[in-house]
């Protein structure tokens, strides 16, 4: 499933990656340029364990990519999860 997680604190950022985790296929969107760039390297800007390789693995996979366009974001996905 298509899903688009808005906020990448640690809710946004743990569930979309979670989501990614389970197969789905997840967009997360932040105003945040320095933190999206960091993110769709594969880096984590917060701590929690084993989040920076859940990351890792699925942005390498295509399944977790992030944006700073709110709209790219509700366009491609069925579902929204707000986390702000």
């Amino acid at each position: 499933m298509k899903i688009f997680v808005v906020g990448t604190g640690y809710v946004g950022l743990g569930v979309g990656t979670c989501l990614a985790e389970t197969g789905n296929e997840v967009i997360c969107v932040d105003v945040d340029q320095e933190k999206i760039a960091l993110l769709n390297e594969g880096r984590s800007p917060l701590f929690e364990p084993g989040l920076s390789e859940m990351i890792q693995r699925n942005v390498e996979e295509q399944q977790l990519r992030f944006t700073t366009v709110l709209a790219e974001g509700v366009q491609a996905s069925r579902v929204v999860f707000i986390a702000v």
